[in-house]
């Protein structure tokens, strides 16, 4: 189903989402922001937690209940080694007495391999968080594209990305789950390459996760505008780096806002807190101030 552009046939595109009413965003936390808290890493024992490391999922969603967070994002990365239904129905009965909405998860894919042992890896294991999605009640994952493989061209690992990415969205749209690509790096590290990878899709799950640090460009704002009416869900970043430039600067809050609102969205705005401060004492000041943005 990808476009004509990429070099496969397609029976239609995504266009920019149109949404009644008036822009309206969520206060959500993701799970990633307290990776060294979490007792596990993909997998294994997290050797990057910190003292107190410890935690579990429903850990992290007393957490968000208790901070004023209406959705916790469940990154996949902090499950357990082996987890079954019934862990993950556990997950989903404690948000709700909770009051916090499971808003999503994340994963670590990469889906510009050519076809082959390694390419089915990688679109079986995001199948298989489609369906863990769907029994936790969970709307949206966030899925990575991957850089170009070793000689080949931007071109052909589009054509890559979108067969295994559609591949997925023929599931995902079967239990109701919509696939954000975020612009993370690879060849998504332009925004008219992400645009352009949009607009070859045909599918009504198909969006854009939009990080709000991962431009690293000369002009990040402009870029984050131009994926803005894509969005299916929002990761902000408390800062972002300019090609070029030696540091980070703090995000413009209101002027990320201010885009978001431009086209209407409606939906998670969430936390992704990746700085090296630890984030139990960071992390409740910008929720208050995202909270009172929000407004």
């Amino acid at each position: 189903m990808s476009g004509a552009c990429l070099g496969v046939g397609t029976l239609g595109a995504i266009e920019p989402i149109r949404r009644q009413g008036d822009s309206r965003l969520l206060l959500g936390l993701a799970a990633y922001s307290f990776r060294r808290k979490m007792k596990w890493m993909k997998g294994k024992p997290n050797e990057e937690a910190r003292a107190g490391g410890d935690w579990d999922m429903i850990d992290f969603i007393d957490y968000c209940a208790d901070h004023g967070c209406a959705g916790a994002e469940l990154t996949s990365y902090f499950f357990p080694p082996e987890f079954d239904e019934a862990y993950l129905l556990k997950l989903k009965r404690h948000a709700y007495l909770r009051g916090v909405a499971v808003s999503g998860t994340a994963v670590g894919n990469v889906f510009t391999h050519a076809k082959g042992e390694e390419r089915r890896k990688e679109i079986d294991y995001v199948k298989n968080w489609i369906r863990h999605a769907a029994v936790m009640g969970a709307p949206h994952i966030r899925v990575f594209a991957g850089n170009a493989r070793k000689g080949v061209s931007q071109k052909e690992a589009e054509k890559n990305f979108l067969e295994c990415y559609e591949e997925c969205l023929e599931l995902a749209g079967e239990k109701g789950i919509f696939l954000g690509l975020e612009n993370h790096g690879g060849i998504v590290s332009e925004a008219d390459a992400l645009v352009r990878i949009m607009k070859a899709v045909d599918s009504p799950w198909a969006g854009i996760n939009l990080d709000s640090g991962n431009f690293h460009t000369t002009d990040p704002y402009g870029d984050l505008a131009k994926i803005a009416p894509y969005a299916v869900n929002v990761q902000m970043k408390v800062s972002l780096k300019r090609k070029d430039a030696k540091e980070k600067e703090p995000i413009d809050l209101p002027r990320l806002l201010k885009i978001l609102r431009a086209v209407n969205y409606q939906g998670w705005f969430t936390l992704e807190y990746e700085e090296e401060q630890d984030a139990e004492k960071a992390v409740p000041g910008i929720l208050t101030e995202m909270a009172a943005l929000l407004k």
